[in-house]
């Protein structure tokens, strides 16, 4: 079945003006003014008026905990699996799911089967391999191999860096760790990032800034997320962003209002500042734990991410930050599809793959197309998980 989306207010990113799109084996196949319905009398095809709403890229969030996360307040506070309906109502076309804290008790192996789990029931999915520890836990013996060989392993991470949970690896060790998942994702023709969790300790970004000075590997073989987590860090990555990538995370800042910078408020920050837009990203961190803890480093709250915040952000960077709209797109979007080399996805493109979201006047998901299935059809979910309630 062919699908046809008239007179949608297209932004690829770059807004486009009205136009109609043509999707067909889950690729966009053309992009013009106006397509006549008649036309395609031979086929089959789904018609949706697009008039008066916004179509956009589908969202990428590259930092969700999809197999389940937590656990730092005891076994009852660890988290369970991500539902695809929570994805596909967050805006959530392609994700990347990591293991995070608890690499002891949990392992790689379940997030790569989530990320299978997630392909099948329609999305896109891939995976960093490892957790907060160094050396991490990985699926064949190495974090090389994993990339080399694993189709869906396109990073190494989360990695934990001035955290009180890091295991404090030395910059040799980090060294080494970079620099292997460099060469195998040249083997493999992928990105090979380093994602890193960022802590609360001063001059977060000296233990990457070393690695790159002491070697010749380059700043942006690093992602390093969580950089609103308070207004220290937010500061320096104004300076780190100029030449590194810069991760948002948007999940946390409703809990954390008193510590945490507004994802929206530190996009608008960060360009003022001269980081180029094409660093900065958003993530969820969804169905992660986030913690909160007291001086001594006892656990005194906890809370849960959803994927729905990046488009909750998306929303304010244009209604109150006065961003533009084809700007803030790039951050959900595009910027993460370059960054973590996912062909075919975060534009509009013929060519592409068909992962678009129709969006209403208030940035409600009317229609949200997957690979090119129909996921949410006029605001109602159709396509759910096997257990999704």
């Amino acid at each position: 079945m062919f699908v046809l989306i008239t007179q949608a207010q297209v932004y690829t990113p770059e807004y486009a003006g009205a136009l109609d799109v043509l999707i067909g084996g889950g690729k966009i196949l053309t992009i013009q003014d106006k397509l006549k319905v008649s036309d395609l009398s031979s086929w089959e095809v789904h018609h949706i008026d697009g008039s008066n709403m916004r179509l956009v890229p589908g969202g990428i969030d590259p930092h969700v905990h999809i197999a389940g996360a937590g656990g730092e307040g005891g076994p009852a506070t660890r988290t369970a699996e991500m539902p695809l309906r929570d994805l596909l109502e967050g805006g959530i076309t392609s994700v990347v799911g990591c293991l995070g804290t608890d690499g002891i008790t949990r392992d790689v192996e379940s997030v790569l089967m989530k990320a299978k789990s997630l392909r099948e029931e329609g999305i896109s999915a891939w995976i960093y391999t490892g957790a907060y520890q160094v050396p991490p836990p990985t699926i064949t013996g190495t974090p090389a191999r994993d990339l080399a060989l694993i189709e869906e392993v396109i990073g190494v991470g989360e990695i934990a860096l001035s955290d009180h949970r890091s295991s404090f690896p030395t910059m040799q060790e980090l060294i080494r760790l970079t620099s292997d998942a460099r060469v195998a994702a040249m083997l493999a023709g992928k990105a090979g990032v380093i994602n890193i969790h960022m802590g609360d300790a001063p001059q977060p970004f000296e233990p990457i800034l070393q690695v790159v000075n002491n070697s010749v590997l380059p700043l942006k073989q690093f992602y390093p997320t969580h950089c609103n987590r308070n207004k220290e860090i937010y500061t320096a990555s104004k300076k780190y962003g100029k030449e590194g990538y810069v991760d948002l995370t948007s999940s946390s800042y409703p809990y954390f209002q008193d510590v945490e910078v507004r994802p929206s408020k530190a996009v608008r920050g960060l360009m003022e500042a001269g980081v180029p837009l094409q660093h900065i990203t958003l993530s969820s961190d969804a169905n992660g734990s986030l913690p909160a803890f007291d001086a001594l480093g006892n656990l005194v709250r906890l809370e849960k991410g959803k994927p729905s915040a990046n488009l909750h952000e998306l929303k304010d960077m244009v209604e109150q930050e006065k961003i533009p709209m084809e700007t803030a797109i790039q951050t959900v979007s595009t910027n993460a599809a370059k960054i973590l080399k996912l062909k075919g996805k975060g534009m509009i493109q013929s060519g592409f793959d068909a992962d678009l979201i129709l969006l209403d006047a208030h940035y409600n998901i009317r229609y949200l197309i997957a690979r090119g299935q129909i996921m949410v059809d006029d605001y109602k979910t159709i396509r759910k998980g096997h257990y999704d309630a």
